[in-house]
């Protein structure tokens, strides 16, 4: 479960505690003075907060502040980057001591150490744990940057951060790329520039597969069809790339084209044989959402219609999307709704609390946060309104999992639905994710949750009421256009039918 991405420049100050220290990465200094030395000199004065800024020398060996232009310049072997770890007061300021470490002359290893200082101080602020896995935070600063110096690759530098914020014990506070990062930014947006494939690495051949198309996108209207498998893009062969390099490639500013090479099968009833395509990038919208409407005749000659809503992950768009889904059902006259959670991993909090709020009335909690100094928070709807009161049966699995738990536990806890399927995943926590300075993010795990009723959820996971067969499950995908309508793949799912049973009992069937 992820906050809204924010941006954090290196140059920002956090909230200050009175105590002052100096962190300082200088080419020039050939020892190092340990940070735990240090702050046994001091031993009584509390944990420090952390300002980020950068520092250079002039001719003359005086300082000359370069505060302010932090994204125009780059580190040089005669410069220093310092924190400044600073107090409150003007006797904090005087008491400042300073920790100097070797900065790296490659170029690459010299950006990902400012990167580093980085992401330790947003750490050191705010991460869930303030024993840092009972660990000396500031020691380990040290040693890494000592272990960073003698690298020569930006791709090894930014291992060693990766090393560093896995001694925390937490997986999910963890350092993306830049490129991970954009794809992140795309799946949490809901938007994306390009020709609308989805296209994945076959472990076994090692082709590049296409998995669908968006309906009416531009790689549709050329008759790229699922299962082609793409050879080249813009005359390069995709041998040896992985699938979310081949994404990469497709994307692009809106207005250009990119040409691909494939090979169709005529199994799909497209085009068959090896041809080139030109295509047009153009803005493509990814709906997490897909619906359908069952239909059932009842003994008495009465219809019963039950809508089903498949929510694939937590995007800006989805609570909008959901919220426009039901109220065309409405109108369509369904008199119960499924709402499928199955293998939806998550994604932005605030939209899953919206999707809660849905389905719910007046002002009940939605879910407890418990911060790093154990204050539980509960966080509440104020005035609710539910689009609708219809019976509601929520789908979920083992690949359910943060924000779906989150949904599930509101809906479950208030009364508003019966849980089908199987444990969840049991991810209960919550992370914030922040831009750093050279593109790339940083999750870091800050609050932890409980559901509403106060059931624990973090390597727990939520038990459903009714268990449905695992072994004749089969998971969704999303609806093509044909599915949509007729909805009879979805019918022969074992778990929509546990659903549907479910539902019929609160129709008196």
């Amino acid at each position: 479960m992820e906050l809204t991405a924010k941006s954090l420049s290196s140059s920002a100050t956090l909230p200050c505690l009175p105590r002052a220290l100096r962190i300082v990465l200088d080419a020039g200094r050939s020892t190092v003075k340990p940070i735990r030395r240090l702050c046994a000199e001091r031993s009584e004065i509390p944990r420090p907060s952390i300002r980020a800024a950068m520092v250079g020398f002039g001719a003359d060996g005086s300082k000359r502040s370069l505060v302010g232009r932090l994204g125009r310049c780059a580190i040089s072997a005669a410069a220093a980057v310092f924190v400044s770890v600073c107090g409150c007061d003007a006797q904090a300021m005087a008491e400042s001591l300073t920790v100097a470490f070797p900065v790296s002359k490659v170029q690459e290893v010299n950006t990902v150490q400012r990167t580093l200082v980085e992401a330790w101080g947003l750490v050191r602020e705010t991460f869930i744990d303030p024993t840092f896995n009972h660990q000396d935070w500031d020691s380990k600063l040290q040693q890494t940057m000592v272990e960073m110096f003698s690298l020569h690759s930006e791709d090894a530098a930014y291992n060693k951060i990766r090393g560093l914020l896995s001694t925390l014990g937490d997986p999910f506070t963890k350092i993306i790329s830049p490129k991970e990062y954009q794809s992140f930014r795309i799946g949490s947006d809901g938007n994306l520039q390009g020709v609308g494939l989805f296209v994945n690495v076959e472990p076994n051949s090692g082709h590049v597969i296409v998995l669908s198309c968006i309906e009416g996108s531009p790689a549709a209207r050329a008759g790229i069809q699922e299962g082609d498998e793409l050879l080249e893009i813009d005359g390069e062969s995709v041998v040896g790339i992985n699938s979310e390099a081949a994404a990469q490639k497709l994307r692009g500013r809106i207005g250009t084209t990119v040409t691909v090479k494939l090979q169709s099968g005529s199994e799909h009833g497209g085009i068959s044989g090896l041809r080139e395509v030109t295509i047009p990038r153009e803005a493509i919208k990814l709906s997490p959402l897909s619906t359908a409407v069952f239909q059932h005749k009842l003994d008495d000659g009465h219809e019963l219609k039950t809508g089903y809503v498949r929510l694939s992950s937590f995007s800006q768009t989805a609570a909008a999307e959901m919220e426009n889904a039901i109220q065309e059902m409405e109108v369509q006259g369904v008199q119960s709704y499924i709402l499928d959670l199955r293998n939806n991993p998550g994604g932005l909090l605030k939209a899953g609390l919206d999707v809660a709020q849905i389905w719910l009335d007046g002002d009940e909690t939605l879910v407890n946060t418990i911060d790093r100094e154990g204050n539980m928070l509960p966080i509440n709807m104020v005035h609710g309104k539910a689009l609708t009161h219809d019976p509601l049966v929520v789908l979920v699995n083992g690949g359910s999992a943060s924000a779906s738990e989150i949904l599930a536990g509101a809906l479950h806890d208030n009364g508003r639905a019966i849980l089908v399927g199987n444990k969840t995943f049991g991810k209960g926590k919550i992370q914030s994710v922040t831009e750093l300075h050279d593109g790339s993010a940083l999750f870091i795990t800050v609050a932890k949750y409980l559901s509403p009723s106060l059931h624990e959820i973090d390597k727990v996971g939520i038990t459903p009421d009714v268990q449905c067969n695992p072994d004749v499950f089969t998971s969704p995908k999303p609806l093509t256009s044909r599915e949509k309508s007729s909805a009879s793949s979805l019918e022969t799912d074992s778990c929509i039918m546990v659903a549907e049973h479910e539902l019929e009992s609160f129709h008196g069937l």
